[in-house]
């Protein structure tokens, strides 16, 4: 059964409000899409000096701002911690009480407000001033006090709030957050951060998961089931047991991996001479391999394409490890 939409009880109300909903939702996000294409044609020289200023921090980046700016001051924070730039939400009240503390000269700040005249921010500005600290600010207005302290003031262009009231902050933030974003992009660009360097700060969930390195989960040692190739069958199959992965990987003279006999191979060669054979005689020459530096998500498509569920990992050809499809399922990479 479907649920009615809420509507104003008051017919001139609701026409203020736009009417059908729809069409309000659409509004809104046509509004902010022409103020984001604005502000994306807007970027200058002045983009580039923030990124200088920022780029050359010794220590964190301090973002900050009140309301809802500093709601998206959180989130940009959060954005650059996570692509390698050290950075801190410091609310702008505890600052005046103590928590200009965290804001050290080897710092630079990112001061969000849209109107620029925030009070909130003051001691914070004057911190920054006194000590030397670089500040980039974040507004909609250029002339505003905010801009006129700041080392560098990137300024939103002028575009109305998609709220039909033109009171709540709703263009304004979106722009404030992708313009956030693309400083946290531009910096993360000029740093060559890339997938290593993200999965490290990302340990843990399904992002973490899926840039882990078959080194991380690959058995090595005592574990990597290994035989030299003169060995006979009724001893690799004990071999093959003891190591539980069915398979047995098989090495030249040289240590290199040749061969490899699985289960499969043992039953196309079921005879009543089989254990008295040579493994050389029943492997399978030349196995898939993988290198440890691999992804683990390429190991897992690889043991699908070939529909195996072991693959060896050499470097220069010599076997240094094993993964089984099963460590793949307990890691969440599958």
């Amino acid at each position: 059964m479907s649920v009615p939409a809420l509507r104003p009880a008051n017919p001139s109300a609701d026409q203020a409000l736009g009417g059908d909903d729809l069409a309000a939702a659409r509004r809104v996000l046509t509004t902010e899409a022409a103020a984001l294409d604005r502000l994306a044609r807007a970027l200058d020289d002045r983009f580039v000096a923030a990124l200088d200023l920022l780029d050359a921090v010794k220590g964190r980046i301090i973002v900050s701002g009140i309301g809802k700016s500093g709601h998206v001051a959180r989130k940009i924070a959060a954005t650059l911690a996570s692509t390698g730039r050290p950075a801190q939400f410091v609310h702008p009240a505890e600052a005046s009480h103590g928590d200009l503390g965290m804001v050290t000269p080897a710092d630079a700040v990112l001061a969000l407000s849209n109107s620029g005249e925030t009070s909130e921010l003051t001691d914070l500005v004057l911190h920054t001033r006194r000590f030397g600290i670089p500040l980039v600010a974040m507004t909609s207005r250029g002339e505003s006090t905010l801009a006129r302290h700041a080392d560098v003031a990137l300024v939103l262009p002028d575009a109305p709030e998609a709220c039909p009231l033109g009171l709540a902050p709703t263009t304004s933030t979106t722009l404030m957050l992708a313009l956030g974003d693309a400083i946290a992009v531009a910096l993360l660009a000029r740093k060559g951060f890339g997938a290593e360097d993200f999965r490290v700060l990302h340990p843990g969930g399904r992002l973490g998961r899926r840039l882990l390195r078959v080194r991380d989960l690959m058995h090595t040692e005592e574990e990597v089931p290994l035989a030299p190739l003169s060995t006979r069958m009724d001893e690799a199959i004990v071999r093959m047991t003891a190591h539980r992965f069915g398979c047995l990987g098989l090495t030249d003279e040289g240590g290199r991996l040749v061969g490899i006999i699985t289960d499969g191979d043992l039953r196309r060669h079921m005879s009543p001479t089989l254990l008295s054979r040579q493994a050389a005689e029943v492997m399978t020459p030349n196995p898939r391999t993988i290198g440890p530096e691999a992804l683990a998500a390429e190991a897992l498509r690889e043991m699908n394409e070939r529909r195996i569920t072991a693959l060896f990992v050499v470097e220069g050809e010599r076997p240094i490890g094993i993964l089984h499809v099963h460590d793949l399922l307990r890691a969440g990479v599958a």
